[in-house]
C-alpha cells in the first residue's frame, strides 16, 4: 500500500488514502495474516470508497498507524475548520485602561527597628588562619588503611555536648498551687497496771461432821423422805432418766480436749539448737543419745558426709582426722563440753544401762569400741566453758578398748543393743542367769549378714598355753590418761556368737545400708550382787549357771531389700561337720520398698514392733506370722528414721528426707499423719525423744548438715487420755482378728479353687469315658 514510515508518510504529511476494495482484496488474499484482519468488520461496514490511514509517530493510541472509521472524522482531518474571529466587545461596557503605579515616598512605621534587633552582627573579630604544607608533599601518592580509633587517642577528637551557661534561660515566673490542710494528731491513752498480781479462787465443798452424819442418817425426816420419793426414783430408773449429779464436768471437758482427737497446741516449738563450725563442718549426725542421768546433756556421733567413692579418694586425709563423739549441754549451746576420740567414724553407740559412764559404739570398719568417762570430768568441762573464755581447749578422752579387726564385722556396724542385766548367753545362745547383776553383753548388726554377741568380761579357758602366757606378759601398758577397765579387751575382743543369714542377702552392700534389731522382752530380775571390775568377772564357761527357759531369744531384723526377718540367736550343731550354725529365719516378709532403717519395740507393748523403710512403715505383733497389723501407703518423700513416743502408746515420730517430721496418732488417723512439721532443709538423720518431767518432754532431731534441733513436745502429744492404752490395745487386737479372718478366707478360697479344679477334672474324665463307650 506504499505506507512505509518516514518514507511514504511523515510527521508533516501523516495521511494516506487507501481504497476500500484494495483492503478487501488483501484480506481475501492474506486471510488471517493481513494487517487489517482484526478490523475486518469495521472495513466492511465503512460507507465510503476510500479509508484514511494516519501515521502516528508519537504512538498516541499505542500503534504506529490508526485507521479512521467514519467519513466525518476523515473530513475533519483532511479539511480542518478555520478558527472564527473573536466577537467584538459588547457595546455599553467601558474598556479598562492600564495605569502604571506612581512612586510614593516611604513612611517608617517602626519595623526597621525590629529588623535591626533581630539581625545578627559579628561582635568578635575574625581570626584568619593560613594553612599550607611543604611543596615536596604536593602530588605524592596517598595510601589509605583501616584504623581503630579507640586504640589511638590522637586519632580523633570527640566533641561532647555540654551546657553553656551563657545561653541558660532563667525562670522568672512559675505557676504553683497551694492548698490549706488542717493539722491532725493521733493520741491514745492506756490505763497503767501498776502492780500486776495473779489472783486465783479455790472452792471446796462443805461437809458434815461425823456426829452430824449419824444424827441425820438416823432421823425420821430422812426416812420419810426416802419413802416418799422411792416410787418416783423407781419410775425414773425404769425410764433411764437418772444422771450422776456428782459428775465433774470440768474434768470431763479437760479429758476430752486432751484426748486423741484434740487439736489444741499440737505444734512442737524449738527449744534449742546445737552446731559447731569446727567439728561439724561437712559432717552429718549419725546417732543421738540423751544422757540417762544428767539433765540437759545430749551426746551426738558425727560422721563424714561422703559417698563411698569420695571416702576412698580422701582416705589419706581421713586417717589424720576422725569424726568424734560430742557432749552438748543446754547451759552452753555454742561450745561442746566433752569430746570422745574415735578409732573410726561411729554410726551407733549406747550408754550402759547400769553405768552411764560407759559408752559402747560401732564403727565404720566393723570394730566395736568403748569409752569410760567420769561425771567429774564432764562437770569440770561444763564449769570451764561457763566461767572461762570461750577459747579454752576442748577436753577429749581416748577410747579404752577396740575389738579385733580380724574377728569383727566386715562392714559398718549399724545398730548396737545391750542385753538385759538379769541374763547372759553362752556360745550356743542358751540363756543363763547373770550372777553379776550388771550388763556385760551386747549385740551388734552389720550389712555383712551377721549379728554378733560380745562379752565385756575376760574369757579365761581352763588350760592356757605357755605361749599365750608369755604373750600376755609382753603386753604394752596403756597410756596414763586411759582407764584400764577394759585393758583386757583392747585388740583382742572377739564375739561369742555369730548369727549369719547369707542366703537372704542377694545384693551387694554399700556403706549406706542400715539394719536394726529389736531386743527381746525383759523378764523378772534377780537381786544383783555387788559390782566388781569387768576384768575380774568370770566368763560363762567357768561355772555352771542356772538355765533360764522362759526367756524369748527371738529377734526382728531388717534388710536392705525391704525384708523383715524373725529369727533366733540360738546356734545349732551340724551333724556332719560338728560346726555351730545359725538357725534359719522362721518368718520372712517383703513389706518395704527400700532399706529398713528402723526396727523398734513399743515402750508400752513389748510384743508390738515398728519397722520403717523406704517410703512406708509397718506395725507388727510378735507371734502373728500372717503379716503386719498395719502397713502405710507410700509417702510423697522417703522416710529416713523413726521412734515411738515415750508417753503416748499410739503416737510415733517419723523423719523424712525433705526435712519434715511426721507425727502419727493411731487413735486419730491411720491412713495419714496427724501432723507434719518442717524442721530443716536437709534430710532428717536421727529422732530421739526424752522425758525430763511430767510437764516437759523433748524431741532431739538431727539433720544431714550436722545441726541438732531440740524441740519441746506440745502438751497434747505428751498427755494421754485416761483410756488411751486400752484403746490402742483394743485396736491392735481388732487388727489381729482381721488378719486371722483374712488368712481363713484365703485358705477357704484356696480349698474352693482346688475343689472346683477337681470337679472339672472329674467331669472331663466322665465325658471322655462316655465318648469311648459310644465309639
Amino acid at each position: 500500500f506504499n505506507c512505509s514510515a518516514d518514507v511514504d508518510v511523515t510527521a508533516e504529511n501523516p495521511y494516506k488514502l487507501i481504497k476500500k476494495e484494495d483492503i478487501i482484496n488483501d484480506m481475501k488474499t492474506r486471510a488471517a495474516i493481513s494487517d487489517f484482519h482484526p478490523i475486518k468488520k469495521v472495513i466492511l461496514d465503512y460507507p465510503g470508497e476510500e479509508l484514511l490511514l494516519v501515521f502516528d509517530r508519537e504512538l498516541k493510541y499505542g500503534q504506529l498507524f490508526h485507521l479512521i472509521a467514519t467519513e466525518e472524522a476523515k473530513e475533519n482531518l483532511l479539511n480542518p475548520p478555520e478558527p472564527e474571529e473573536e466577537e467584538e466587545v459588547k457595546e455599553g461596557v467601558p474598556e479598562e485602561v492600564y495605569k502604571p503605579p506612581v512612586r510614593k515616598p516611604w513612611v517608617s512605621l517602626g519595623s526597621e527597628k525590629e529588623i535591626e534587633e533581630e539581625s545578627v552582627r559579628e561582635s568578635i573579630r575574625r581570626i584568619k588562619y593560613m594553612i599550607s604544607r611543604p611543596h615536596k608533599e604536593f602530588g605524592i601518592r596517598v595510601k589509605f588503611q583501616n584504623r581503630n580509633a579507640t586504640l589511638d587517642k590522637h586519632a580523633y577528637v570527640d566533641c561532647m555536648p555540654y551546657q553553656d551557661k551563657n545561653f541558660t534561660i532563667r525562670q522568672l515566673e512559675k505557676h504553683i498551687g497551694v492548698q490549706v490542710v488542717p493539722e491532725e494528731e493521733n493520741t491514745g491513752t492506756q490505763t497503767k497496771w501498776t502492780y500486776p498480781k495473779n489472783a486465783t479462787t479455790q472452792y471446796y465443798p462443805r461437809e458434815f461432821t461425823e456426829y452430824e452424819k449419824e444424827v441425820y442418817l438416823s432421823s425420821d425426816e430422812l426416812k420419810n423422805f426416802i419413802v416418799s420419793v422411792a416410787l418416783r426414783v423407781e419410775i425414773a430408773l425404769q425410764q433411764n432418766e437418772i444422771m450422776n449429779v456428782f459428775f465433774d464436768d470440768w474434768k470431763a471437758l479437760a479429758e476430752e480436749e486432751s484426748g486423741f482427737a484434740g487439736k489444741s497446741d499440737v505444734t512442737m516449738k524449738e527449744y534449742q539448737s546445737f552446731t559447731d563450725l569446727h567439728y561439724l563442718k561437712d559432717r552429718t549426725v549419725s546417732c543421738v543419745c540423751w544422757h540417762p542421768t544428767i539433765y540437759g546433756i545430749i551426746v551426738v556421733a558425727v560422721t563424714e558426709r561422703l559417698s563411698y567413692e569420695e571416702r576412698v579418694a580422701q582416705s589419706g586425709k581421713l586417717l589424720l582426722w576422725k569424726a568424734p563423739i560430742l557432749f552438748w549441754s543446754f547451759a552452753d549451746p555454742i561450745h561442746p563440753q566433752l569430746m570422745l576420740e574415735c578409732p573410726e567414724d561411729v554410726y551407733c553407740f549406747e550408754f550402759s544401762p547400769n553405768d552411764p559412764n560407759i559408752i559402747v559404739g560401732g564403727c565404720l570398719n566393723g570394730q566395736v569400741s568403748n569409752w569410760i568417762y567420769t561425771l567429774l570430768c564432764l562437770f569440770l568441762s561444763l564449769f570451764l566453758s561457763l566461767s572461762l573464755s570461750p577459747s579454752h581447749p576442748l577436753s577429749s578422752l581416748k577410747y579404752c578398748a577396740v575389738s579385733s579387726i580380724e574377728y569383727g564385722h566386715k562392714s559398718i556396724i549399724t545398730d548396737i543393743h545391750w542385753l538385759p542385766d538379769f541374763f547372759e548367753v553362752n556360745r550356743m545362745g542358751t540363756v543363763f542367769e547373770n550372777r553379776a547383776g550388771i550388763c556385760v553383753q551386747l549385740m551388734t548388726c552389720s550389712p555383712d549378714c551377721t549379728i554378733y554377741v560380745w562379752d565385756l568380761r575376760t574369757y579365761r579357758p581352763a588350760l592356757q598355753p605357755s605361749l599365750e602366757k608369755k604373750k600376755e606378759e609382753g603386753i604394752i601398758n596403756v597410756p596414763p590418761d586411759v582407764p584400764t577397765t577394759f585393758k583386757h579387751l583392747d585388740l583382742a575382743w572377739k564375739p561369742i556368737i555369730k548369727v549369719q543369714h547369707k542366703h537372704f542377702y542377694s545384693q551387694s552392700y554399700s556403706n549406706f545400708f542400715v539394719d536394726k534389731t529389736a531386743i527381746p522382752n525383759k523378764q523378772s530380775k534377780e537381786e544383783p550382787i555387788e559390782k566388781i571390775p569387768y576384768a575380774e568377772i568370770q566368763g560363762t564357761t567357768m561355772k555352771p549357771l542356772k538355765l533360764l527357759e522362759n526367756i524369748n531369744t527371738s529377734f526382728f531384723v531388717g534388710t536392705e531389700d525391704g525384708e523383715v526377718l524373725y529369727s533366733d540367736w540360738k546356734m545349732e550343731r551340724d551333724g556332719d561337720s560338728g560346726r555351730l550354725l545359725s538357725q534359719k529365719p522362721s518368718n520372712i516378709h517383703s513389706i518395704h520398698d527400700g532399706l529398713v532403717h528402723t526396727v523398734q519395740r513399743s515402750p508400752f507393748f513389748k510384743d508390738i514392733i515398728l519397722t520403717i523403710g523406704g517410703w512406708n512403715f509397718a506395725i507388727w505383733k510378735e507371734g502373728v506370722t500372717g503379716g503386719p497389723l498395719l502397713k502405710s501407703n507410700c509417702a510423697a518423700k522417703r522416710y529416713t528414721v523413726g521412734h515411738w513416743s515415750l508417753s503416748r502408746p499410739g503416737v510415733f515420730f517419723i523423719g523424712r528426707e525433705d526435712g519434715n517430721v511426721d507425727i502419727w496418732d493411731l487413735l486419730e488417723k491411720t491412713h495419714e499423719a496427724s501432723q507434719t512439721q518442717n524442721i530443716s532443709i536437709a534430710h532428717i538423720t536421727c529422732v530421739k525423744p526424752w522425758i525430763y518431767s511430767s510437764k516437759q518432754h523433748f524431741l532431739a532431731v538431727a539433720d544431714d548438715f550436722g545441726t541438732l534441733h531440740i524441740l519441746e513436745i506440745s502438751w497434747s502429744l505428751i498427755h494421754p487420755s485416761s483410756n488411751e492404752r486400752s484403746s490402742v490395745l483394743h485396736y491392735f487386737e481388732r487388727e489381729v482378728k482381721h488378719l486371722e479372718y483374712f488368712e481363713q478366707r484365703q485358705e477357704f478360697r484356696e480349698e474352693e479353687r482346688v475343689a472346683l479344679e477337681h470337679e472339672k477334672l472329674m467331669k472331663r474324665t466322665v465325658r471322655s469315658l462316655e465318648t469311648e463307650k459310644l465309639r
